[in-house]
């Protein structure tokens, strides 16, 4: 046992689901910064072994409660942060039981898993989306919600687990609701990667570079002021750093909580393209398709509790840094090699 953040006694091993992936991967560099131990728990389904540079791998699915049980047994971890699950929107659209059946069914075996070996503390990736569509206004934790797809839907299932398990059994949460998380890390040593790409800003980089034909924009006939689609872009590190103040939360024995994590400001798709061009010096190819199905108009998430009670900041969330570290983990390579 040693002493934890903020003078917490508590082991140091955290096991973290999603570990290889995008956000998941950040936040273990951050772990490890602040002297945790982040034991990887992913299927590298799509995530990547490259990415797991800063503890050890524990290669398996959610889905599998041998290998959740075997993993808590061998690790003993003093908490879990929880990032694995599907996330496109198109996707949960087409095939809403692949993302019941995996970020449901996988949480749920993960949350029995934790009772089970006496781990009562996890920090939840969900998301804005659970909201639905707000037009208008700056979302906080006590907007109704009102998910528009299967991967909102899944998300919000999982929140609901999570207090009915801390009734039950006294199993300790924090929840963060965000939505666009978008940069790499400054230092380019991980970065996000998917094959193929769907979220903006890194398909804007590969149309961009060259690595694709033109950017498709889904839809320019929303209600915004310049008809596509509005949201607020966290900066992935900022992203990884809530979640290491969340754990410090749950170590220092603090309630559950649900927070938001946002700018407060949105920016349209067209603006993005914009603020590209200035940060690349190239211009965006691009072009308009129809609307995807299950997309809001405009998502902004306001994060007062979280700056108020976690002492959060966004040192990076700039679309403007956001863009320029994208830009400089892209010409990296990635993990195509």
């Amino acid at each position: 046992m040693t002493e934890g953040p903020n003078g917490a006694t508590d082991n140091k091993v955290v096991l973290v689901t999603g570990g290889a992936g995008y956000i998941g991967s950040h936040a273990c560099k951050l772990l490890a910064q602040q002297g945790f131990v982040p034991v990887v728990y992913d299927s590298l389904t799509t995530g990547w072994a490259q990415a797991v540079k800063f503890g050890p791998l524990v290669q398996a699915d959610l889905l599998d409660r041998a290998a959740l049980d075997a993993a808590f047994a061998q690790y003993r971890p003093c908490a879990v942060v929880h990032f694995a699950a599907l996330s496109q929107v198109g996707e949960a659209t087409r095939d809403p039981g692949l993302y019941w059946r995996n970020n449901v069914c996988g949480s749920l075996n993960l949350i029995e898993a934790m009772v089970d070996a006496g781990c009562r503390n996890m920090v939840f990736s969900s998301t804005c989306a659970t909201y639905g569509d707000q037009d208008g206004v700056v979302l906080d934790e006590d907007s109704a919600q009102r998910p528009l797809n299967a991967y909102g839907a899944s998300k919000l299932a999982v929140e609901g687990m999570l207090r009915d398990f801390g009734t039950s059994h006294g199993l300790n949460s924090v929840i963060f609701r965000y939505f666009n998380v978008a940069g790499a890390d400054p230092d380019a040593e991980i970065g996000e990667w998917h094959l193929p790409e769907t979220h903006l800003i890194p398909a804007m980089i590969e149309a961009v570079a060259g690595a694709r034909p033109a950017l498709v924009i889904n839809g320019n006939d929303y209600p915004t002021h310049d008809g596509t689609c509005i949201r607020d872009y966290v900066h992935v590190m900022d992203l990884a750093r809530a979640h290491v103040l969340g754990l410090d939360w749950l170590l220092n024995g603090r309630e559950s909580r649900v927070f938001n994590l946002g700018t407060g400001v949105g920016f349209s798709v067209a603006e993005v393209i914009a603020q590209c061009r200035a940060g690349t010096g190239r211009r965006v190819p691009h072009s308009y398709g129809p609307r995807r199905a299950g997309d809001a108009a405009a998502l902004v998430s306001g994060s007062r509790r979280a700056v108020e009670e976690l002492g959060w900041t966004q040192e990076r969330s700039s679309l403007k840094l956001i863009i320029e570290d994208a830009w400089r983990w892209y010409q990296t390579g990635g993990y195509s090699g």
